[in-house]
């Protein structure tokens, strides 16, 4: 068994993709970049707002509004007093807490939107000290960074981690740190994470296959 799992948290521990992405192809539109739904989830999902930015006034050919993120964030957490956690993720924890294995959480999200997420659904208490962001490092997925910082700071070596990922911006940052990487299809396209080591498609069987590594 890994010594450490290592969790994304918006679509693994938290059901925030659909609002997320939502809301952040409204904003595109708005500033001038028409976006859909489904746009959002192809090019951004699993990356980070900074990356997005610079993605976005690459095809734009401008700036976008120097508020956009504050506007997102703000719908964001909003819509977050209704937020719900991946159903099946909880009994995950209790089974990693009962066989003694230690989880962190490495997110491309903000500090403030990984705990404001992390207090909506009840879940900041078990991650608190072990939460990674794209803020801490110098570049995010699907760079090696993020996991490879929180590796470092959780004192376990990259080949003794296990990551849980739902995009392949996730799945590709977690190879090049050189970790074992399971893929949760849960809303992505099972085909889009196939590098992962596992593509698993209902959150009850993550606990059986950690178990087997």
């Amino acid at each position: 068994m890994s010594e450490l799992v290592i969790f994304d948290n918006d679509g693994v521990l938290v059901d925030s993709e659909r609002l997320a992405n939502t809301i952040l192809a409204e904003l595109l539109t708005e500033a001038g970049l028409p976006y859909t739904f489904e746009e959002a989830v192809r090019d951004f999902m699993g990356g980070s707002m900074a990356s997005m930015r610079q993605q976005a006034e690459a095809r734009l050919g401008r700036p976008l509004p120097a508020d956009l993120e504050d506007r997102y964030h703000q719908r964001l957490f909003d819509g977050f007093a209704h937020l719900q956690a991946i159903e099946g993720v909880e009994a995950v924890l209790d089974h990693l807490e009962a066989r003694g294995v230690t989880y962190c959480l490495a997110s491309s999200g903000t500090h403030r939107r990984i705990r404001t997420a992390l207090t909506a659904v009840g879940f900041l208490h078990r991650f608190e000290g072990r939460i990674f962001s794209a803020e801490d490092v110098a570049h995010g997925k699907p760079a090696p960074d993020l996991f490879l910082h929180a590796a470092a700071s959780m004192g376990v070596k990259p080949v003794d981690c296990l990551v849980i990922e739902d995009s392949p911006l996730g799945v590709a940052a977690a190879i090049a740190a050189g970790m074992k990487v399971f893929g949760y299809a849960g809303m992505t396209d099972p085909a889009k994470l196939s590098d992962a080591d596992t593509v698993f498609h209902n959150m009850s069987a993550l606990a059986d296959l950690i178990d087997a590594t």
